[in-house]
């Protein structure tokens, strides 16, 4: 009762009673029957002073759930950035992978998060990271994202972080050639004058 209640107290990003439990005696790391822990709910729920209290008290911010997110995985997907910075000054796991091979940065990448994956690159991410289905970052902007201004924001970052522009997909295909496909005009002058082919 005692962890529903840890649990349920950090996803409502209620701190005060977060504390108090962990103080009677509450375990941080307990998991509920989906494996997440304490901190992955206030993670979910981008609860961020509950999510500071457990970090702040020991929290493993690696721990992974039973579909393989953690609070550090989940918080760089979902563009927390918050939580994101609090797991990263907490021994965040920089080459753990969700359940798709992915680092934190390829979620970030396609899902438009410009701030996240300028944090995710300063904390030293590896870049050019290929997941399952054989894409990286960059690639994952440009198929997964829409070619507006926050993935061309993504993709220049991306470049001018020293990312492989040539890296191509599992099937060949190379960050250029999708972005002609897709037809993304300012995508397209960002990588010929990085000298993607």
């Amino acid at each position: 009762m005692q962890q529903a209640g840890l649990s349920d107290a950090a996803a409502a990003n209620d701190a005060e009673t977060v504390r108090r439990l962990l103080a009677d005696g509450a375990d941080i790391d307990a998991r509920d029957a989906e494996g997440r822990t304490a901190l992955l709910a206030a993670t979910h729920a981008n609860a961020v002073d509950a999510a500071r209290v457990l970090i702040e008290a020991g929290a493993d911010v690696n721990a992974k759930d039973r579909i393989e997110d953690s609070p550090y995985l989940y918080a760089g997907a979902r563009g927390h950035l918050e939580i994101l910075e609090l797991t990263l000054a907490h021994g965040a796991d920089l080459k753990s992978t969700n359940r798709y091979g992915g680092t934190a940065l390829i979620p970030a990448a396609e899902r438009g998060h410009v701030e996240t994956v300028r944090t995710l690159i300063d904390a030293g991410v590896d870049i050019d990271h290929v997941n399952k289905l054989g894409w990286t970052a960059l690639l994952e902007a440009i198929i997964l994202g829409d070619g507006g201004p926050r993935h061309r924001q993504i993709v220049d970052l991306l470049i001018e972080s020293g990312a492989d522009v040539n890296l191509a997909d599992a099937k060949g295909v190379t960050p250029l050639q999708h972005a002609r496909s897709s037809g993304y005009t300012e995508i397209i002058e960002a990588l010929t004058a990085a000298g993607a082919w």
